[in-house]
Order: structure tokens, then sequence, then C-alpha cells
């Protein structure tokens, strides 16, 4: 039977095409400004200690968190939902894994019991639906996005009768940073069992330099309101000896993980690397996670039919792979002519990249920045434009490119974000621009959102 034969699908279809296009009008015709700063300066004020949380972010990073909201349709959001849940499916397969393992850094051939905390699945919605871009293992601003959800006034919640427009905020639960907790105490007992856990250490390289130590702070302060001792350093300070890695004098249980040399290879993290392997440590995320979820090249085997019959993936759930996915190859100098000749519809990304760090729109490559992809490791992608926002800052209307992410944690969706910005990749420097919170209109007849 067709779709079209049925009246209650067609019913169902017809609600989901109406919500879909309330919420492409609410992102172009929405103008109001849903950010309360003030309110947001009443949160970071209770969180401060002695650090003026409020100025690093409002005055230091003055684009982190956008003006507005973003609204997406509760069918857009239930087909994301898909995607993850086949991509989640895909990686559990003995194939699948003996593929990636390949060509991973020889840390990821360990196996840790911990899972991996606050994985990224970033979507672009395209005219024909959500396209998977890409996954990151240690995506930051899950917390900051927590804050924003609590400092927003009410934008643009409309009726219609047709369709009765009550807007829903994209998050598991009304106390997202207990949730956050639960699951740091949940890949603790993964490897420790019931034994208290008395410190965490947020690792990231140089961290007092980068642009998401507001977040490490609010990390720190969250671990000890819930009486967990926390440190902020470089890996370079924690040392592996008497079976434990120390930072200082204090005895490290838990390494929450930001550092981008994602198989732990630099010498700097040789202690890291050293207590991890000895399981005298627990790292969330950790290398294994990295290979087997967010290098770039696993893209190219989820959208290879071919390679997904070859390691038994079902019928069903190719079809949502190729579907939901941008198409993903690797870049291969002995196609470099077809490659230069189609790189207007690609995105060049480094295989092992992040924070569109060199990555690159194929629109906008020069000769000589393709010549060194082709010396290196990298993917092309089928482009997915992204869609818009528009806001009005400064009294013009401006033009916004949004992203969705999810906060994922063992394949389920703990909190949703968007980003806003201008230029090729998202870059937290466009006025108006940064993480936004994301509101879902609902479709009749359509409870997904309710299960989130």
């Amino acid at each position: 039977m067709t779709l079209s034969s049925n009246p209650a699908a067609s019913q169902i279809a017809g609600a989901s095409d109406q919500c879909e296009q309330r919420a492409k009008q609410l992102n172009s015709q929405c103008r109001c400004v849903s950010l309360n700063r003030e309110a947001m300066r009443a949160v970071l004020w209770q969180q401060q200690d002695n650090i003026d949380l409020y100025r690093m972010i409002v005055e230091d990073r003055p684009y982190l968190f956008a003006e507005s909201a973003v609204f997406v349709s509760d069918a857009c959001v239930q087909r994301q939902r898909e995607i993850i849940a086949a991509v989640e499916s895909v990686i559990t397969l003995p194939a699948y894994q003996e593929r990636v393992l390949a060509y991973a850094p020889d840390a990821a051939n360990f196996i840790p019991k911990a899972h991996g905390v606050f994985f990224g699945y970033d979507f672009h919605l395209s005219n024909e639906g959500p396209r998977l871009i890409e996954i990151n293992t240690n995506a930051g601003g899950a917390l900051l996005n927590a804050i924003v959800a609590r400092t927003q006034n009410g934008c643009c919640d409309m009726e219609d009768e047709e369709l009765p427009l009550h807007l829903k905020v994209a998050s598991i639960t009304n106390n997202t940073e207990q949730a956050f907790i639960e699951m740091f105490l949940e890949e603790w007992q993964a490897e420790r069992g019931q034994r208290p856990i008395q410190s965490i250490a947020i690792v990231d390289e140089n961290p007092e330099t980068q642009y998401m130590l507001p977040e490490f702070l609010l990390f720190k302060k969250l671990f000890e309101e819930n009486n967990i001792n926390a440190v902020i350093c470089d890996s370079s300070e924690l040392v592996y000896r008497d079976q434990a890695l120390w930072h200082g004098n204090q005895r490290i249980d838990l390494v929450y993980n930001r550092l981008t040399d994602f198989g732990l290879e630099a010498e700097a993290h040789k202690s890291l690397l050293d207590a991890y392997l000895a399981e005298a440590v627990v790292v969330t995320p950790h290398p294994r996670a990295h290979a087997l979820y967010a290098d770039k090249r696993n893209l190219t085997l989820l959208t290879d039919e071919s390679v997904l019959l070859e390691i038994g993936v079902n019928a069903e759930i190719r079809a949502v792979l190729l579907s939901g996915i941008a198409n993903t190859v690797l870049v291969d100098s002995d196609d470099a002519e077809t490659l230069w000749a189609t790189r207007k519809h690609l995105f060049f990304k480094p295989a092992k990249g992040y924070g569109s760090k060199a990555a690159y729109r194929g629109d906008k490559l020069t000769r000589r920045v393709f010549s060194e992809i082709l010396k290196s490791d990298y993917v092309a992608q089928n482009l997915v434009q992204p869609s818009e926002r528009q806001l009005e800052i400064e009294n013009k209307i401006v033009d916004f490119k949004l992203d969705l992410r999810h906060y994922v944690y063992k394949g389920y969706t703990q909190l949703m974000s968007a980003r806003l910005y201008q230029g090729q990749t998202t870059n937290f420097r466009t006025p108006g621009g940064g993480f936004a919170q994301v509101l879902v209109v609902p479709c009749r007849n359509n409870s997904s959102i309710d299960s989130m």
C-alpha cells in the first residue's frame, strides 16, 4: 500500500510537513532576542569562585552564545535520532570495528569498560532532511548549553488553529547537570564498581588558553559540588608513578579528556597514556572511542553500500545511513582530476580533524591547498548546505547558517544545541551568533520529543 492510499499515514505526513514549514517560517521570521543576559549573569555569579565567569564569557568571548533560539520540527528531530541509532548499531559490529581499527593508533586496540562521555553528532538540515556531517568524541559546549537553556526569555511561542505551537526545549531533563554527573559516575563504575571516586582531572593542552576554558571551570565547580576533587591541567603536568596517575600530590581517579591528540601519541601525553593502558586511571572519552566513532574515514564506510553489505548491515539500516549521512570518500591522488572537477560540490576534511581546523569548502580551494590535501589524509564529503536563521542585529536583518548537535551518551541524546555562524564553518566570531538553544515545533500525531 502506498502512503497516499493510507488516510492515517497521509494525515501524519501532512502534519509533519506542516510543522516542518512552520519551523522554517520561525527561523526566517522570528526576530525576538531570547537570550536573557541578566539571568545569565545571575547564574554565572552563583557559579563563580573568585573567578569572573560572566566577564570571561560575555566580554572575552562575546559571540559564544547566540542572541536567539533555533527552531526545528519534531519530525526532523526524530529523523536525526534514527540516524544516530543506525550508526550506533553498525559500530557494535565486529566486522566494522576490524576495519576502522586497521587505521587507528595503537592505543585504540586497548578495550576499556568505559564508553566515553559527550559524543557529538553534528547535522546540517537540507531540503531533503537532516544529514549527519560528522561525529566528535570530545564535543565541547554541553554544560554551557545547559546554562543557555536556563537563561532564555519566551520567544515566538505562537498559536495556530491548524498547528497548535507549544514549543519544547530539546533536553532530557530539567536537571541536565545532574544527568551529566550521573554519566561520569557511570563511566567510573563501569571500571571501578562501587568504589567512591575521589578526584577528576579536566585535561587539555594549555587549558588556560583554550576558548572553552569557561566550560572547564564550570565542570570543576560541578564536580566539587558533588564532593569530587577536581583540577584543570595540561597533560604534561600529570605523572605516572607507583601504579597511579598524579597531579602534584593529588592522585587522579578519572581524566575528563579534552585533548585533540586522540590517540595520546604525543610525548607530552606519555604519562597519561601509560596510566591508561595500565588501567591505573579511567579516561573518558578514550582513544578507542575516537577510533570507532570520530575518525572521518569511518564515514566513508558508513556511506558505502558495498561495505555495509560486506559487514552485515541489514537493508533497513543501510537505507537510513545512505540517506541520512553526507556521502564521504577518501581523497586519493589517483582521483585528483575528478575531485578537482567536482570540488564545488565537496567539503574536504582531515581524517583526524576537529573543530573545522584545516577543513575547506571545495569552491574556495586554490590549486596550492588542493595539492597539499592530496598529500595528506583527507576525506571529501558531499557539500550539504546548512539551513538558515535570520535575526535582527543592530537594526539589520542578518542571515546565519546553522548546524545542530546532539550530545549523546550510549546512543541516547542528552541535550541538543545549535550553532549560528557565518563563513565556511562554525567559528564563534559572528556578532549575534554562537551556541543557541533548540526549540522543537511539535507535529500533530507525533510524540517523539516526549521520549527525549
